[in-house]
């Protein structure tokens, strides 16, 4: 926790690649299934940033946007956010990074039907977010890594990283029509050995990236 009652509050909202999951199986066997806060993206920005900001980490392994998922016990993003952005308000930035999960083949969703998923979320934070000035926190959105075939799960076909890949252009467009901001995960970093987590040198990267966006993001307010 932050001690500083005049830090920027952020908000980090994701799913296992927030949380920090690794993505070597010998790693998870062993009983190291989460990286130490110090390599985890969200850790490594906070220490870039400093004190004059509060990096809130709000990662579920298998969240999804909005899909209840039958093999995930409250997996269902959209579900939990409302609550989250109360418990957490006052908040300057709500960053996003999901729909890694919601490719998965099982839910049959297209690319358009998650970011428009993504949109209603974008819509919660005007609702239920509040900025300690009073207004709607800014949103950071940022697009995931991409996933790779080689994932041993078998809930990931070639659709599947099709539907990855297009996420960054789509949502690029949804920031610019949401007045959003938005960074690529996937323009400085790469999954690991299951195809779907973050190696633990991008997350080293991704908080590079997002320390910049948010720099952005307080430049432009």
């Amino acid at each position: 926790m932050i001690t500083n009652p005049g830090a920027i509050r952020v908000l980090c909202f994701g799913d296992s690649n927030t949380y920090g999951l690794r993505a070597n199986r010998a790693d998870r066997e062993a009983g190291q299934y989460r990286w130490p806060s110090d390599v985890r993206w969200t850790g490594r920005l906070q220490a870039l940033l400093g004190p004059d900001y509060e990096i809130i980490e709000e990662g579920r392994s298998g969240r999804t946007v909005e899909m209840p998922d039958p093999l995930v016990a409250g997996a269902d993003g959209r579900a939990y956010f409302a609550p989250c952005l109360n418990t957490h308000n006052p908040l300057d930035v709500v960053l996003i990074m999901l729909g890694t999960n919601d490719v998965k083949w099982h839910f049959g969703r297209s690319t358009e039907d998650i970011v428009e998923s993504i949109g209603r979320l974008v819509d919660d934070v005007e609702t239920h977010g509040l900025a300690p000035d009073g207004r709607t926190p800014a949103v950071l959105l940022v697009a995931p890594v991409p996933v790779e075939r080689r994932s041993a799960t078998g809930e990931f076909d070639d659709e599947s990283v099709r539907k990855s890949h297009e996420l960054g252009p789509a949502l690029r467009k949804l920031a610019e029509a949401r007045g959003a901001g938005f960074a690529d995960a996937g323009t400085v970093g790469a999954v690991g050995e299951d195809g779907i987590h973050l190696s633990e040198e991008t997350h080293e990267r991704l908080a590079a990236l997002l320390a910049e966006a948010l720099g952005s993001l307080d430049a432009d307010a």
